[in-house]
């Protein structure tokens, strides 16, 4: 059976933060190219309606202001979840095999037991470095609850912090494509080290040596009073321990930004996962290899695992960017008819002011027509002018650091940090919202507008 066809939404998932570009184009380009036929075909001059918006320049801020509340708006909301894409999306490499226990479909609630799993790395297809080792990272994946200091009166706080525990740093780095930021180093084969500083009664005091995610690295600095970065030296406390920086993985916009890593004998003791490992992710040639490895695992005969590319695996934590987007798209048509509403009253408000030039154009032979293209293409020039300015409004949102969680379901999920992305297909869903807006709020005052007969408006 081939794959199923995308949904509706999946389409618009597409469209907005993909490929997308044609589509949003091409309706662009059919508002604009509305507005210069309506130029050309209209016989009303066009300095008639500058004047007017002009001297009605505080209503005209207005409706304008309405247009750009909405688009900066939306723009920024639809950065904020085409952050989220891109933070799935470079998180799974296409060659990586992620192997979790039959059933489970987060690592923070996969089970592998030590033996029955044991030789996993030596199954056909995977591949190895240039010492001859095999690319399996075995890691215990844990998510940490850390209080988070405050000062005195202020209510208390906490975060959720992800912590992954490896077996070899290096093999990890490799297999999850991730280097460190230079210099840094990964943590040695013990994992620990004693710090400068005494502990109680003069003993050694032993920290946990630990490797931090880049975006992770400056959340926690926010504690600090400087407010600084972590940088490699530095220490932070987590649950009963005190955990030093080693080396910083180099940003790579991915999950793996808000993450600790550790030894993972040294995290699976301290948070009850001694025993066990949470996943497998094994490196193949690519896409096809990973398919291949995938099919043979879900026929491993020691012990029942849930197989799957890793690209599948973080597709899957897209799902809360979906949750995202669907409420998103309310607000959005909840503050379009607002800003429909809110255009047809104001060009109501205009036409009644404006009765007796209506009358007077018709007396110099208007058509009717002529009329309704004149106040449809004002409404448009607002909506314009108005999407313009929130597209510019909310390109200042690109870069911004958010905190948001990314789940495949109930329950489970990462806390991660992202950076929200302002992309080309936001801005012309922007302008679309805006102009869409301009014309229904424009379409029905500009019927009225035509109905008005000659004489009776001059009286």
């Amino acid at each position: 059976m081939g794959p199923s066809a995308p949904s509706a939404f999946d389409k618009v998932v597409q469209i907005l933060f993909f490929s997308g570009k044609t589509e949003l184009a091409v309706a662009l380009c059919g508002f604009l190219g509305l507005m210069a036929l309506l130029l050309v075909v209209g016989r009303v001059p066009v300095s008639y309606n500058v004047r007017n918006l002009m001297v009605r320049w505080k209503t005209t801020a207005m409706t304008g202001l309405a247009f750009t509340l909405v688009v900066s708006l939306m723009t920024v909301m639809l950065a904020f979840v085409n952050g989220m894409y891109k933070l799935t999306e470079k998180s799974g490499q296409p060659g990586n095999v992620m192997v979790l226990a039959d059933g489970a479909t987060d690592e923070s609630f996969s089970t592998l037991s030590f033996v029955d799993s044991s030789d996993v790395e030596r199954q056909p297809g995977v591949l190895k470095n240039a010492k001859g080792q095999a690319l399996c990272s075995k890691e215990v994946y844990v998510i940490v609850n850390q209080e988070i200091a405050t000062t005195p009166g202020e209510r208390p706080r906490r975060r959720f912090v992800q912590v992954r525990g490896v077996e070899d740093p290096e093999i990890a780095g490799e297999v999850h494509a991730l280097a460190l930021k230079p210099g840094g180093q990964w943590f040695s084969e013990a994992g620990v080290e004693e710090s400068d500083a005494a502990g109680a009664g003069g003993a050694s005091n032993v920290v946990i040596q630990a490797v931090v995610g880049n975006g992770l690295a400056a959340e926690l600095g926010n504690d600090r009073p400087s407010r600084m970065p972590l940088q490699v030296g530095d220490t932070f406390p987590l649950g009963a321990r005190t955990w030093k920086v080693t080396g910083i993985l180099d940003s790579t916009g991915s999950t793996f930004d808000s993450e600790v890593w550790a030894k993972r004998s040294r995290v699976g003791e301290d948070f009850g996962k001694a025993n066990i490992f949470s996943s497998y992710l094994i490196r193949t040639e690519g896409p096809e290899a990973a398919k291949r490895l995938t099919a043979e695992l879900k026929d491993y005969k020691k012990a029942a695992l849930s197989p799957q590319p890793e690209t599948e695996y973080f597709s899957k934590q897209g799902e809360t960017g979906k949750q995202f987007l669907i409420a998103i798209i309310v607000v959005a048509i909840v503050m379009a008819v607002g800003g429909v509403f809110g255009v047809m009253n104001t060009m109501f408000a205009a036409i009644s002011q404006r009765t007796k030039d209506i009358g007077v154009l018709r007396i110099l032979g208007y058509a009717r027509w002529q009329i309704l293209i004149s106040f449809l293409l004002e409404s448009l020039v607002l909506a314009l002018l108005g999407g313009l300015v929130g597209c510019a409004v909310g390109m200042l949102a690109d870069g911004w650091t958010a905190r948001s969680v990314v789940s495949s379901g109930p329950g489970g999920g990462k806390s991660v940090v992202l950076q929200m992305v302002v992309s080309g297909e936001i801005l012309m869903t922007g302008m679309l919202l805006s102009l869409g807006m301009g014309a229904l709020g424009g379409l029905v005052p500009a019927l009225s507008a035509m109905r008005l007969r000659a004489l009776e408006s001059l009286r």
